[in-house]
């Protein structure tokens, strides 16, 4: 199977790669010209790239035409993540790429554990590691991580503005079942809605449920924080028909 890469640079029947992705491709993998690679756009479609030109920080290829990747899921599945505390984002954020996520906001609230520290580093750190889950997992675009949320009362908005088809809000007090909610071919964005260590406080529970996210349950068990995004994932995916 080719190498997968995601490149920015890309139209008109031509590609580039340029930074470490340049450097392992000409460096590690000793590529030459003529030989092909994956290629995968912003656009989500897959291209067959055959390599054209090897210079000092850049591989250039002509392209074939695009083809819609296998792995993209056809829910467009949105994780908003109550901020865990030491490196369990790094952990959700890997294996939600995986599964299928399409992109992951991370929030704050009244009981986090965490607090806010060098965002803007972790984001990138964040940003790193859901490119590399990309590729492994054959994904056809990079998922991406945006900054953190200050609070609840911004990802009602953030529910808001997007307008979402479907919010589910997994809530710790249980709610509507799961099943009744999702289905083959209905909602095709769709926002998941976990807490962090500390859950939700009353208050935060009623405004999202205000702001139109229908309360969900993940049964009898109390998962971890780390856990619960990636169950609600699956779950929905799988309901869905995704993970067949």
């Amino acid at each position: 199977m080719p190498h997968r890469y995601f490149t920015s640079e890309l139209g008109g029947g031509a590609a580039a790669l340029t930074g470490p992705d340049a450097h392992h491709l000409a460096h590690v993998m000793r590529a030459a010209v003529g030989d092909t690679v994956l290629l995968c756009g912003p656009d989500g479609l897959e291209y067959t790239g055959t390599v054209t030109a090897l210079l000092p920080g850049r591989v250039e290829f002509c392209v074939s035409a695009g083809i819609p990747s296998r792995a993209e899921p056809g829910v467009e599945a949105t994780l908003y993540i109550g901020y865990p505390k030491q490196g369990k984002l790094e952990d959700i954020v890997r294996h939600g790429v995986e599964l299928g996520a399409a992109r992951f906001v991370p929030f704050f609230s009244r009981w986090c554990v965490a607090a806010p520290k060098n965002e803007d580093k972790k984001k990138e750190r964040y940003n790193r590691i859901a490119a590399e889950a990309a590729k492994q997992a054959g994904r056809g675009r990079v998922p991406a991580v945006l900054d953190p949320l200050p609070d609840t009362g911004a990802l009602c908005a953030a529910l808001a503005k997007e307008k979402y088809d479907l919010a589910l809000f997994f809530y710790e007090n249980g709610g509507a079942a799961l099943r009744g909610l999702v289905a083959p071919g209905q909602a095709k964005r769709i926002a998941l809605i976990t807490g962090s260590e500390g859950g939700f406080a009353p208050e935060e529970a009623a405004a999202l449920q205000a702001a139109g996210a229908v309360a969900v349950g993940l049964g009898p068990r109390i998962l971890r924080c780390e856990t619960a995004p990636l169950a609600a994932l699956a779950a929905v995916l799988a309901l869905a028909g995704e993970l067949e």
